[in-house]
């Protein structure tokens, strides 16, 4: 089966292999506190900011999850005030993660499917945080980071969260206008779940809150490159070596390879008669998140298609009767797209 679901999905190439290779080499019985572990740590973090183009002055926290990101975000950085950039369900989550720790939130709303105005968003005054969610994966928007940029500076809110969890490793963040950057591993990384990466500038670790996932306590762990508690070992150990692969192709014919995989797709979707964008606009439209309206209803193409050996996800929520989602990572070849959008 050919996995275009939108995480999990596609195991990376050498992901069964290093998995496999990690059990032999007793990998995943090593303890965190041990200098085999220590190195380790200290090797992925230092090939992550190579790869993301992260600065030196940044901590990379590994917890358990991009949810959890949002949480500690909050937690951490929030006394009252968060506004939120809304337009799916997933930047709704960060919303509501909000709003159960008990902060009060605003937010700036839009149908889904649709981007922002950005002409006519009101950073309420007293904000302490602006969060976006940079590719949205419930309905395939993708944020302009320049308009968030301009958005923190106009409005002088000190601090800015980006959840990228289906755009990384494609987004190229300027981590100099961002304070806090958020991934999950099972999508852009072509892993198994179970591992968040948390990215945090100087300005943002200045605040702390919270037990053993404070900043504070994360960053004194960190720069031992170490964790407060025993982490998934095993998926470190995978992530580093699928970002070392990265590295060796290189990040720019990554991204390359994302924009033509992605025009392949969308020429296929002008030419049919049975798919058709949720998002209208082409510039807001996501080059790893396709979400795309089934004339007659999703249920049967996804049926289809799954007899044919292709894993595509349903729309999300509301819209899960009538849309599909179509992902488009690193971990999927040309040929892969090719013959998605035969049998399509």
């Amino acid at each position: 089966m050919d996995y275009f679901t939108v995480g999990p999905s596609q195991l990376y190439p050498i992901v069964p292999t290093t998995i496999q290779r990690a059990l032999k080499d007793g990998i995943t019985s090593i303890s965190h506190r041990d200098q085999k572990y220590i190195t380790l740590h200290k090797e992925t973090v230092s090939n992550l900011k190579i790869l993301l183009s992260i600065p030196s002055t940044h901590s990379i926290f590994f917890l358990s999850s991009g949810t959890e990101a949002m949480e500690r975000i909050i937690q951490n950085t929030v006394q009252l005030h968060s506004h939120h950039l809304v337009n799916g369900s997933f930047s709704d989550r960060f919303y509501q993660t909000a709003v159960e720790l008990g902060k009060k939130p605003t937010k700036t709303e839009v149908t889904y499917g649709a981007s922002f105005d950005w002409n006519h968003i009101q950073i309420p005054s007293g904000t302490e945080l602006i969060c976006a969610t940079h590719n949205e994966t419930s309905t395939g928007v993708m944020v302009p980071l320049r308009k968030l940029y301009d958005l923190k500076r106009s409005s002088k809110t000190p601090l800015l969260a980006l959840d990228t969890v289906s755009s990384m490793p494609y987004v190229d963040v300027d981590y100099s206008q961002v304070d806090m950057t958020f991934f999950s591993v099972q999508k852009g990384f072509g892993m198994p779940a179970g591992l968040g990466v948390l990215i945090v500038s100087e300005q943002a670790l200045e605040h702390s809150a919270g037990s053993y996932h404070s900043f504070a306590s994360l960053s004194t762990y960190a720069n031992k490159y170490q964790t407060p508690e025993t982490p998934n070992v095993l998926a470190i150990y995978t992530l580093n070596e699928v970002v070392k692969d990265m590295l060796k192709k290189g990040i720019k014919s990554i991204r390359q390879d994302i924009d033509k995989k992605s025009d392949m797709i969308a020429a296929y979707i002008k030419s049919s008669t049975t798919y058709d964008y949720l998002v209208t606009e082409l510039h807001d439209r996501s080059k790893t998140i396709h979400v795309l309206k089934v004339k007659g209803g999703s249920a049967r193409s996804i049926k289809l298609l799954e007899l044919k050996g292709f894993a595509v996800s349903s729309g999300y929520g509301d819209m899960k009767a009538d849309f599909i989602r179509i992902s488009n990572f690193p971990s999927h070849k040309v040929k892969d797209i090719k013959n998605l959008l035969k049998n399509m």
